[in-house]
C-alpha cells in the first residue's frame, strides 16, 4: 500500500516571516559610518535640490501646439462666426484656425521640467524669456494687449472679407498723427478725418489703398481733410514703403459693415487668426462650398486691406494642424523659412501672401486640385 499524500500545508525555508527576523530574534544591524552617512545625506539634498529646480522658474519661454478651432463650426453650441443682415450657406468642411501654448513669460512662468521636454520634442520650442515678452511687461499688460489684438484681427479680417466678396464697406479715416520724418509730419493734425485723394473721394479704407497705388513714392499728393468741421486741403509728400507710396500718417479708421458680422471666441488672443476668420466669413457668406469636406488648417495675420501677414509660433501650429486631422495648411509667404524642414508628415503646406491667393488655395483643395498650388519651396 502506498501512504496518503500528506495534506499539511508546505512552508519553504524563511517563508513564516517574509519580512526577516522578528525583533526579538538575534540580529545585530551593522554599524553606520561616517562614509555611509555622507553618501545618505548627499543623496538627500541631491534629491532635494533636483526638486527644487523642476518647481523653480527658468528664464525661458516654452511654445507647443495649442487648440485649434474651426470658423465654420461652433463654440459652446454657438457658431464661432455669427451673420445677420445676409444669407448664409453650410459647408461640409473645416478651417481650423491654430494657436500655440506658451508656458513662460508674465504670471506663467516655465519650469525646467517644461524646458527640458521643450529640448527633447520637435514639436516644441525653447527661447528666451526676453526674446518673447519685453521686460517690465505685466500679465495683465500682456493678456490686455493679446485681447485687444484678437479683436483688432477680427475686424480687420471682417472688412477685409467683405471687400474681396465685392461690398463697399464705408470707413471714416481719422489722423491720429504723422510719423517722424515724413511729409506728413507738421502737416496733418490729429482728428484730421480724409475726405480725398488728389480731388477723388474717399469713402473706403480700400478707396485710399487704390488712389495711393498710382502714385509714384516721392511725389506729392493733395489730401482732402475735414479739420474742425471745415474742408482743408493738405499738401504732402509720400514715402516709400515696400515700393509703394505712403502718406506717414497714422490712421484709427472706423468701419460701417454693411454686413453684421460677430465672432465668438474664448481663450484665444493674438492677431494670428485673422486669415482663418476671413475665408470663414467668406464660405459662410457664398453658396459654394469651398472646403468641401476637407480640413484646412492655417494661419497669419490679415490687413484690412487683404495682406496676409507673418506669425510667430508656426513650427507648433503645423503640429497641432496634423494632430487635429487637417490635411493641408495655409502658411504665410513671409514664414517659409521656418516652414521648410519643419513640415510633419501628412501635412500639405500651401504658401498665401493675400486673402485672394488664401481663398484661391481653399477652393482649389476643396476641388482635389491642391497639388498644383505653391509650396513654400516653389
Amino acid at each position: 500500500m502506498t501512504e496518503p499524500l500528506s495534506r499539511e500545508p508546505y512552508e519553504p525555508a524563511g517563508a513564516a516571516d517574509p519580512f526577516g527576523p522578528a525583533p526579538d530574534e538575534d540580529y545585530t544591524p551593522p554599524p553606520v559610518t561616517r562614509r555611509s552617512l555622507t553618501l545618505g545625506v548627499s543623496v538627500l539634498a541631491t534629491t532635494l535640490l533636483v526638486a527644487g529646480l523642476a518647481v523653480m522658474p527658468a528664464p525661458y519661454v516654452v511654445r507647443s501646439p495649442g487648440p485649434t478651432q474651426d470658423t465654420l463650426g461652433a463654440q459652446n453650441d454657438q457658431d464661432l462666426i455669427q451673420i445677420e443682415g445676409a444669407e448664409t450657406y453650410d459647408s461640409t468642411g473645416e478651417l481650423l484656425l491654430t494657436t500655440v501654448s506658451v508656458a513662460g513669460g508674465p504670471g506663467y512662468p516655465a519650469n525646467l521640467v517644461q524646458v527640458v521636454e521643450g529640448w527633447a520634442e520637435r514639436s516644441r520650442s525653447v527661447r528666451p524669456v526676453e526674446e518673447t515678452f519685453p521686460r517690465d511687461v505685466t500679465q495683465e499688460q500682456s493678456e490686455q494687449e493679446s485681447q485687444q489684438e484678437m479683436l483688432s484681427s477680427q475686424e480687420t479680417a471682417t472688412v477685409a472679407a467683405l471687400t474681396e466678396l465685392g461690398y463697399e464697406v464705408p470707413a471714416t479715416l481719422t489722423i491720429q498723427g504723422a510719423a517722424k520724418d515724413t511729409g506728413a509730419e507738421g502737416v496733418v493734425e490729429a482728428g484730421d478725418v480724409i475726405t480725398t485723394v488728389d480731388g477723388k473721394d474717399v469713402v473706403t479704407y480700400q478707396d485710399l489703398i487704390d488712389e495711393l497705388a498710382t502714385v509714384t513714392p516721392g511725389e506729392d499728393v493733395v489730401l482732402g481733410v475735414e479739420r474742425a468741421g471745415e474742408a482743408v486741403d493738405l499738401t504732402i509728400t509720400t514715402q516709400e514703403s515696400d515700393g509703394k507710396a505712403i502718406l506717414g500718417v497714422f490712421i484709427d479708421p472706423a468701419f460701417d459693415l454693411p454686413v453684421d458680422v460677430s465672432i465668438q471666441i474664448e481663450d484665444i488672443g493674438g492677431p494670428s487668426a485673422g486669415t482663418m476668420f476671413a475665408l470663414g466669413i467668406i464660405d459662410r457668406l457664398t453658396p459654394e462650398d469651398e472646403a468641401n469636406g476637407t480640413v484646412i488648417a492655417g494661419t497669419g495675420t490679415m490687413s484690412v486691406e487683404g495682406n496676409v501677414g507673418p506669425i510667430g509660433g508656426i513650427q507648433q501650429k503645423l503640429y497641432g494642424a496634423v494632430r487635429d486631422k487637417a490635411t493641408w495648411f495655409l502658411a504665410p509667404a513671409s514664414n517659409c523659412d521656418e516652414v521648410v524642414g519643419n513640415v510633419p508628415e501628412g501635412l500639405n503646406v500651401v504658401k498665401v501672401s493675400t486673402l485672394e491667393e488664401a481663398r484661391d488655395a481653399m477652393v482649389a483643395i476643396g476641388a482635389g486640385e491642391g497639388e498644383s498650388l505653391p509650396t513654400c519651396t516653389s
